[in-house]
């Protein structure tokens, strides 16, 4: 759905992947809906639109809506940074994650196929 700001209409969708540091595979049960939970309040605090999101054991896929004034790179610092903080200062367990990430851009006629990339990720043995 096209979006508009005071000066632009934008459909901007960012498909970001990134890994826990020395790609262990601990993102699982509890840690798995806890940090579920985080990205959704960072996406609402930061006016962006959750669109869809699948935390694996060894990485995560996130499809995220945002207005043209955010950067790609702000937008994963934001997550990547501010899910770290969370779940670290909330629970006694830690996750931290790699300087590195895949972003990818998405408009309105892939959308819906990295939608249903990612939701198909829970089945796959990625």
């Amino acid at each position: 759905m096209v979006k508009s700001t005071r000066h632009a209409k934008y459909e901007l969708y960012y498909h970001i992947v990134f890994v826990p540091k020395y790609r262990r595979s601990n993102l699982t049960g509890k840690t798995k809906e806890r940090l579920e939970t985080i990205f959704a309040e960072i996406c609402e605090d930061k006016g962006l639109e959750l669109a869809e999101s699948e935390v694996m054991p060894d990485h995560v896929h996130l499809f995220i809506g945002s207005p043209p004034k955010n950067a790609p790179s702000l937008i994963v610092n934001w997550v990547k940074g501010i899910s770290a903080r969370k779940y670290n200062q909330r629970y006694d367990d830690r996750v931290k994650w790699t300087r590195s990430y895949y972003v990818g851009t998405a408009g309105s006629a892939s959308k819906g196929a990295v939608e249903r990339y990612i939701a198909e990720q829970e089945g796959s043995d990625a």
